[in-house]
């Protein structure tokens, strides 16, 4: 019988988010910019030449190894609590080095995806994955409009290392256009501030619409339920950590009460820099939408970029926004 993952979280992750790629990557870009032909050949013999040699851990890393770390509560006979596919457009012979470093650190990762410089996001839904994290923007961009899952863009490692408690997993979200959808980031880009919360304040009782991310956490919600202790004291630690205050800050917390989502810790900072925070909470990840947080944000804990879909009006209203700089 087929596996059946409707309970497990599975995570799709890019072998260059997964490892540091950067030297091979590199040398391909280089290649290519000079003789396109014969890149290919030259990162194939690179490749080949280094696949023994262990890759060193990429930005992705530390959150993937914390959540396959939960499958220690799997009971018997029931499938996994967290599943990792590593998604890569390295060739099946190139990504000998991808797999050589996965049994070499130990990673309990046994399904992966080579497709040979083809956007590995056409694959996404048949592996069940809930998540896509990649270093990749234009993979991104094809998931995010076609609504297959939760994805984001991964940058930079931080340049400060969190201590994070052992056995933990902490997730950090962003709200508007993030975990919901972006109809209230609207009010506030065309009519501002004032019109915004007048807007929040009287809708709520009114849950907010999904945004690309909601899955992604009420998937987390179901891990929660699989684990042996109260929710209270679950591994998984989540925070929401938005621009938000009062009086806009009540329909976040009653739009996840109406979700079933229980969250750990919630921010409505109002202005406030929100790496100051992260920091403090020690995040594995954190999701946001917005260039200015995430340009902070990138530097205390790993940071994913959540795309607006190209159809998106908040896609027009930036567009516009450059135009008149």
């Amino acid at each position: 019988m087929p596996l059946d993952l409707k309970d497990t979280l599975v995570i799709g992750i890019s072998a260059t988010a997964l490892f540091d790629l950067t030297e091979a990557d590199k040398l391909f870009k280089e290649e290519y910019k000079k003789n396109p032909d014969d890149a290919i050949e030259k990162y194939r013999k690179y490749m080949l030449k280094n696949e023994d040699k262990p890759l060193e851990e990429g930005i992705g890393f530390p959150l993937v190894k914390a959540l396959l770390g939960l499958n220690k509560y799997q009971k018997e006979n029931e499938a996994p609590l967290v599943e990792v596919v590593v998604m890569s457009r390295n060739s099946p012979e190139t990504g000998i080095r991808v797999l050589n470093s996965i049994r070499n650190i130990g990673l309990n990762i046994t399904r992966s995806a080579f497709t040979a410089g083809e956007s590995s996001a056409d694959y996404l839904e048949a592996f069940d994955v809930d998540l896509f994290l990649t270093t990749n923007e234009e993979d991104a961009q094809k998931v995010i409009d076609n609504r297959v899952c939760a994805a984001a863009v991964l940058s930079i490692p931080p340049e400060y290392k969190c201590e994070i408690p052992e056995d933990q997993v902490r997730i950090a979200f962003d709200g508007d256009a993030v975990l919901f959808d972006e109809t209230s980031e609207l009010v506030y880009k065309q009519d501002g501030i004032k019109a915004f919360h007048e807007n929040e304040n009287n809708s709520q009782d009114i849950p907010m619409n999904e945004g690309p991310f909601a899955g992604f956490l009420k998937k987390l919600a179901k891990l929660q339920e699989r684990l042996p202790m109260r929710v209270e004291f679950s591994p998984i630690r989540i925070a929401i950590v938005t621009a938000r205050n009062s009086p806009a800050d009540l329909r976040v917390i009653k739009t996840l009460r109406h979700w079933g989502v229980y969250v750990d810790e919630a921010f409505f900072l109002g202005g406030v820099e929100k790496s100051k925070i992260l920091k403090s909470f020690k995040a594995h990840i954190f999701f946001d939408d917005q260039d200015v947080h995430l340009k902070t944000s990138s530097l205390v804990v790993p940071s994913g970029k959540v795309l607006y879909p190209s159809y998106s009006p908040l896609n027009l209203h930036n567009k516009s926004l450059e135009r008149n700089i």
